[in-house]
């Protein structure tokens, strides 16, 4: 073993085991989220395809005989692979000597899937009592609509999401990302997170549920309080906030910027440096200015046309106004601020060789010098099975053929999200 003089940091969760049986992106994503803060997560896949993920694209990179599919890559980073078909004898012995030494075990199966396989919530908590189990499925464990098969757009929509995004009321559109499966991965870490730590003070696992539905009404935030306190019913209305003006995106020469001018004090500061007369009646107050929105739109239009881009945002910047641009994703992970933070990670790919992925979004400081003491080593996301023999021999069993498993695999669609 090498002794460096700097011991790298293993992350808040080193020594922690979690075995993800999700698929997808939700759990997933909360399975990424934990290896990040340095846990050790074994995703278990159907032998022969692996995660459905694995099959998403274009875009697939690599050789043609061994294509990659990069969708697979964003929530599967520092994760080991074992593929095990649930079915077998062979499958289910090795999921209960993984069990019997996890911390955590992650699914998002339908309601009555794990049962019918052995391994119902008091099945594993029979073979280990301490274990926190984290369960995720599109539109609750319980209640009228449990069953349904929940994916992503689907509940921006049905979740109310969709109804509040796009250019006006009669134009409901998505999130660019999949934000119902990523906040529920998010909610599933934190109580995962709460769950463990409760179990510090009882020796006793739980299990954490959560949903896509549940994920998405969790982040309506004011426009929640708008419907249940208010009684309005919140409508889609472009780049510009509801509640506050001016707050949004503002053409200018040959392009355009974003400026959220959140308060009076920003607002006589704004007016000044543009030659704007702040007190209008219809500019007097932050309600006047949302009533009035699309004269406060075409006035701050008007000044900003004797400005292109850079310049506006830098005597906006002089100013104090929060502002920036709209950057396209290369843009952005050619950022040195986004460099800065620890966005942009290199792993080591067994087919593709170095690549570059969207980073961690956390990182940890010692309040004894301040030293960063964020996990720094990354794995890249890894082959199918490509860890099937590394944990076999850990848990002490004699692989039973290459491919850890040849007979039928669990029918993914009995999977839920």
């Amino acid at each position: 073993m090498s002794h460096e003089s700097t011991p790298q940091p293993e992350g808040p969760l080193a020594g922690y085991l979690v075995v993800d049986l999700s698929r997808a992106l939700a759990g997933p994503h909360a399975g990424m989220m934990l290896a990040d803060l340095g846990a050790r997560v074994i995703k278990i896949e159907n032998p022969g395809t692996g995660d459905d993920t694995r099959g998403w694209g274009p875009p697939f990179v690599g050789p043609d005989d061994d294509p990659q599919a990069t969708y697979f890559f964003s929530c599967n980073r520092n994760k080991e692979s074992i593929a095990l078909d649930l079915k077998s004898d062979d499958g289910r012995t090795i999921l209960r000597e993984l069990l019997e030494r996890a911390d955590v075990v992650i699914e998002n199966f339908r309601p009555g899937v794990l049962d019918r396989l052995g391994f119902s919530a008091a099945d594993m908590h029979a073979i280990n009592p301490a274990l926190v189990i984290l369960s995720i499925t599109g539109f609750g464990h319980d209640g009228p609509e449990s069953r349904r098969s929940g994916y992503d757009q689907i509940l921006q929509g049905e979740a109310g999401l969709m109804s509040l995004t796009g250019s006006g009321p009669d134009d409901p559109q998505r999130v660019g990302v999949p934000i119902a499966d990523l906040l529920s991965g998010m909610y599933g870490a934190f109580g995962t997170l709460a769950a463990l730590l409760e179990r510090e003070r009882t020796g006793q696992g739980q299990i954490v549920r959560t949903s896509l539905l549940a994920a998405l009404v969790g982040v309506h935030a004011f426009q929640g309080t708008r419907a249940t306190v208010a009684g309005e019913v919140p409508q889609a209305q472009g780049n510009h906030h509801p509640s506050i003006a001016p707050y949004g995106l503002f053409h200018c020469r040959g392009g355009s910027v974003q400026i959220s001018v959140g308060s009076e004090k920003l607002w006589r500061t704004f007016a000044i440096t543009f030659g704007i007369d702040a007190d209008r009646p219809e500019f007097s107050s932050n309600a006047e200015r949302v009533q009035n929105r699309d004269q406060v739109i075409e006035e701050v239009e008007r000044v900003f046309a004797n400005y292109e881009a850079e310049p506006l945002l830098a005597l906006l910047n002089e100013a104090g106004i929060p502002a920036g641009k709209v950057r396209t994703l290369d843009e952005v992970y050619a950022w040195d601020q986004v460099h800065s933070q620890g966005l942009v990670i290199d792993v080591d790919h067994q087919v593709l060789g170095n690549v570059t992925l969207p980073g961690p979004p956390l990182r940890f400081f010692s309040t004894a010098d301040t030293a960063e003491t964020t996990l720094k080593a990354h794995t890249a996301p890894p082959l199918l099975n490509q860890n099937g023999d590394q944990v076999r021999q850990w848990l002490g069993l004699l692989p039973t053929d290459d491919d850890g498993g040849t007979s039928e695999s669990a029918d993914a669609d009995e999977r839920g999200r």
